[in-house]
């Protein structure tokens, strides 16, 4: 019988911000392909939980963990608790990540020259150096093992700058709203962390690699929605269970020869 180089049967896989909107997919996919998922996220609480998953559907290979990502001591802990139940792991899914919204202070989502720079720190805080704590913490364990596979979700916008287009009507509307530089800023920090982790445990067998995504449809704003679909080839937002092929990749052995690599899965917005 032909292996099944896509197969993550007894992987160890720690998913941060694993309660969000794509990080529950990545590890409800992981798990009912049979992975050992560790969720960590800083509101991995019963009552939150059990908002979010359904607590009988993976009693043994799905579990959950609060992790501040920004706490080195944090993630120690609960991967010593992985490590006590499972062993070492095998992959690190680095998806945790903050975003102004919508609905954030004005001057969070005002023009660049006047946001507040505690938002740009609490941001690149979570989303570059929760990174890279992650990677040192759990990455650094995989590769004393001499094995792993690490994925570090980024955005388009850490690839392109955003189309600040796209929130005109909320202009138009008296509403000063610009998308901040952040996020942007954050997540392309991403793509530069892969190559030099990639490089540097190349020779410990540890894989390091980016997926760059592209929106995901959660209800927005119907003007923002129409902006949007019309710039991507495929015109539309991707379904929030669109990614979880990727993962998988990136996670078994049909991405054995992959690594210092960026994955874009985007409906082709930054085909143009």
């Amino acid at each position: 019988m032909t292996e099944d180089i896509f197969s993550v049967r007894d992987r160890i896989v720690v998913v941060t911000g694993g309660l969000g909107q794509l990080g529950r997919q990545f590890s409800l996919a992981l798990a009912r392909k049979g992975a050992r998922v560790a969720v960590f996220d800083v509101a991995a609480y019963p009552e939150r939980i059990s908002e979010r998953f359904e607590a009988d559907i993976f009693p043994e290979n799905l579990r959950f963990f609060p992790v501040d990502v920004t706490c080195r001591s944090s993630i120690e802990a609960a991967l010593a608790q992985v490590n006590e139940t499972w062993g070492v792991p095998h992959a690190l899914i680095n998806n945790a990540a903050l975003d102004s919204p919508p609905n954030a202070p004005a001057e969070e989502n005002g023009p660049f020259e006047t946001q507040p720079g505690d938002s740009f720190s609490r941001v690149m805080e979570v989303n570059a150096g929760g990174v890279v704590l992650c990677c040192q913490v759990v990455g650094g364990q995989m590769a004393q093992a001499g094995r792993g596979s690490v994925v570090n979700i980024a955005s388009i916008y850490g690839l392109v700058s955003p189309d600040q287009r796209l929130y005109e009507y909320r202009r138009t509307a008296s509403s000063t709203f610009f998308k901040p530089v952040a996020y942007s800023v954050s997540k392309s920090a991403l793509l530069n962390l892969t190559r030099y982790l990639a490089t540097y445990w190349a020779e410990k067998q540890v894989r390091v690699n980016t997926l760059t995504l592209g929106g995901v449809f959660n209800h927005q704003d119907q003007e923002f929605l129409q902006g949007y679909c019309h710039r991507v080839p495929l015109g539309r937002m991707a379904r929030e269970d669109e990614y979880n092929g990727a993962i998988i990749f990136l996670v078994s052995e049909a991405s054995s020869y992959m690594t210092g690599a960026n994955l874009i899965i985007d409906g082709g917005w930054t085909a143009w």
